[in-house]
């Protein structure tokens, strides 16, 4: 196998897990969203996944950006050249709170996805 189609595979898989906890939020904001994602779960997995790694990709840009926005404001950080950089304004920052069910809940969607990989698995 090439190690590239490994990373791609890992990668993608990646996006799927992040995409699915932010479905995750919306659905729990929005339970018409939570049917027509169970809906589109139980007649077509893949269609959902590659929706989910879509979302995933967004999600990950987004963080992306706000992590080297933190980076950059960090106090008394310099750049290559020696010179102190400005800070840039943040966005807000989730709570501890928060931060702990995200980490919980991406938990619970990757151990999902490993059940939904094993069941299917089973049924070939």
């Amino acid at each position: 196998m090439n190690p590239d189609d490994v990373l791609q595979t890992l990668q993608k898989g990646f996006r799927v897990t992040l995409g699915a906890t932010t479905a995750l939020v919306e659905s729990i904001q929005d339970p018409q969203r939570r049917e027509e994602n169970l809906a589109k779960l139980k007649t077509n997995p893949n269609q959902l996944a590659d929706e989910l790694a879509v979302k995933g990709e967004a999600t990950e840009q987004e963080a992306r950006i706000f992590v080297d926005g933190l980076m950059a404001q960090r106090p008394g950080q310099t750049d290559s050249g020696g010179s102190f950089t400005r800070s840039a304004p943040s966005g807000p920052t989730a709570s501890p709170e928060v931060q702990a069910d995200l980490h919980d809940l991406t938990t619970q969607i990757a151990a999902m996805r490993e059940e939904l990989e094993r069941l299917r698995q089973q049924d070939s």
